[in-house]
């Protein structure tokens, strides 16, 4: 049967700047014998070309149609809710880009939509006009809800905490385009030409990657080189399939063979 790869990034392919071991031969492995593969993030801040440039320093070589971002999935939702519509943004290039690929107007009043994504260039004055026209009628977006990850040091704030003082402020619930939205997860799987059945997810994250997955009936690996740790998995009331160390040695033809079974 055939079988792809939906496989998210920080935390499976590299930590911040810096390659996990033997992730660049599991990717080499993946393209040497023609699986598909499809790297699932919901970083909107980047664009694919940002990204297939980051791997590029680390030694993997991919292109841009390797890459899914919540910015791409986010986009491609509002252009099918509402075509041509407008929306006032707190976020950056990978989303703006998007958003304009798929026939999206950027403003500052009157939006459509008020859409939250990565960025450190947003102020909070910029937060009290969002505020403003999401009570004025615009509805409101997130990219995704990732946590802040509550390190010191840490340059940049999770989604989530922004998205809760906007909701705060309003009184409305954001409604969240990235995994573990099954809008985002069916829309990768799609993007990859396999069905639910072919469709193997490997993540760091119990809360995102595993739980959008397993809703979506997707064979799981939880790799612990990441967020997750085999300790954490006993406050979930759900499994992956597989749990690896890492992707350093991982057997493609075995993991195949096992979900084909």
């Amino acid at each position: 049967m055939k079988k792809g790869f939906l496989i998210d990034m920080d935390g499976v392919i590299y930590d911040g700047n810096v390659l996990i071991k033997g992730a660049d031969v599991f990717i080499k492995t993946l393209q040497d014998k023609e699986i598909p593969f499809l790297f699932m993030t919901n970083n909107s801040q980047r664009s694919p070309i940002d990204a297939v440039n980051k791997l590029a320093g680390m030694g993997i070589s991919i292109k841009e149609e390797n890459v899914y971002t919540s910015a791409m999935a986010t986009a491609w939702f509002l252009s099918f809710m509402k075509p041509k519509g407008t929306a006032y943004i707190l976020g950056e290039g990978g989303l703006i880009t998007s958003l304009h690929e798929n026939g999206y107007s950027v403003v500052t009043s009157n939006p459509d939509y008020v859409v939250v994504g990565e960025g450190r260039n947003f102020t909070l004055e910029m937060a009290n006009q969002a505020v403003d026209m999401i009570l004025a009628g615009a509805k409101f977006i997130a990219t995704n809800l990732d946590p802040s990850p509550k390190k010191q040091g840490w340059a940049n704030l999770g989604i989530k905490s922004i998205v809760s003082m906007i909701e705060e402020a309003t009184g409305k619930k954001a409604f969240s385009v990235g995994k573990p939205s099954p809008v985002m997860m069916r829309a990768a799987r799609k993007k990859l030409g396999l069905t639910t059945d072919e469709t193997i997810v490997i993540g760091d994250t119990m809360d995102t990657d595993i739980l959008g997955s397993i809703q979506m009936g997707y064979n799981t690996i939880l790799t612990l080189s990441g967020v997750s740790k085999k300790e954490d998995l006993e406050n979930y009331a759900f499994t992956p399939d597989m749990i690896i160390d890492s992707v350093d040695g991982l057997n493609v033809n075995a993991v195949i063979k096992k979900f084909s079974n």
